[in-house]
């Protein structure tokens, strides 16, 4: 029997993709205030559990050791996936908005909102599970070492470090979230997630969204880091992430299949 899929994966196409992105893009930019906010503090939330597991999963060994750090990738997926999965408002995953605003079928005045508001939500929700961890006794052991560590090392990067790491992470991460378009059933959508994500963990790249977390955690447990350190990564990861995931995957798509992608 003859059939329009040669290669037998049950997945769209990437023109598929696309055009399912483009609407979703629309659909994220329409949503109201209170229900963009509060899934965006969840997002936070889900990326600080799977930043708090990558803390954990790295403790007692060597930070440099490639292993360890692929695991550590692979378990910090887990905050993607919730996000993914369960639902929710991502900063770095909205940079693919971008091509839905490039078609204008969303203004650039609405989609500057979104990115506002998820920002915003996505660092309560960080900010808010970094005051919980605090609290759990959990950061007063060797956790707790490998939490200033990690956090020490983020504010230590230079502006062009932060901001390349940046760019490159959410390349991966905006991938992800394509692949996780193209497919049709959960475990797919799991799968297409974790290598992306494990390959920038391993690479020792930067994702705004995890060091609001990361870094107010080592914070906590006693790191030589401090707010005005925590802003200056931010600033340059977050328009690191922008230029990576809007430039990198976006407009790349957008140039490769046109306004409006159709199957």
């Amino acid at each position: 029997m003859a059939t329009n899929n040669p290669t037998g994966l049950d997945a769209y196409k990437p023109a598929q993709i696309a055009d399912l992105v483009e609407s979703a893009g629309v659909a994220k930019a329409a949503l109201p205030l209170t229900q963009m906010f509060t899934l965006a503090v969840l997002a936070g939330a889900f990326i600080a559990i799977g930043g708090a597991a990558y803390t954990m999963v790295m403790t007692g060994v060597d930070a440099g050791f490639g292993p360890a750090r692929f695991l550590g990738g692979v378990v910090f997926s887990l905050g993607l996936i919730l996000v993914v999965v369960g639902g929710a408002e991502l900063f770095t995953g909205n940079a693919l908005m971008v091509m839905a605003a490039v078609d204008r079928r969303i203004t650039l005045a609405s989609l500057l909102r979104s990115w506002s508001i998820v920002y915003l939500g996505n660092f309560t929700g960080s900010v808010a599970l970094a005051v919980a961890f605090a609290f759990t006794g959990l950061l007063d052991g060797t956790m707790g070492e490998t939490a200033a560590s990690i956090a020490q090392g983020k504010v230590s990067l230079g502006a062009v470090e932060a901001f390349m790491r940046g760019a490159l992470c959410n390349m991966l991460v905006c991938l992800a979230v394509w692949l996780t378009i193209a497919a049709r059933t959960v475990a797919g959508k799991i799968l297409a997630i974790i290598w992306p994500i494990a390959g920038f963990v391993l690479l020792g790249l930067e994702h705004s969204i995890a060091n609001m977390y990361l870094i107010p955690q080592g914070m906590f447990a006693g790191a030589d880091a401090d707010l005005a350190g925590m802003c200056f990564n931010l600033a340059f990861v977050t328009l690191g992430n922008i230029v990576g995931g809007a430039g990198g995957v976006a407009l790349a798509y957008r140039l490769a299949y046109g306004p409006r992608a159709s199957t």
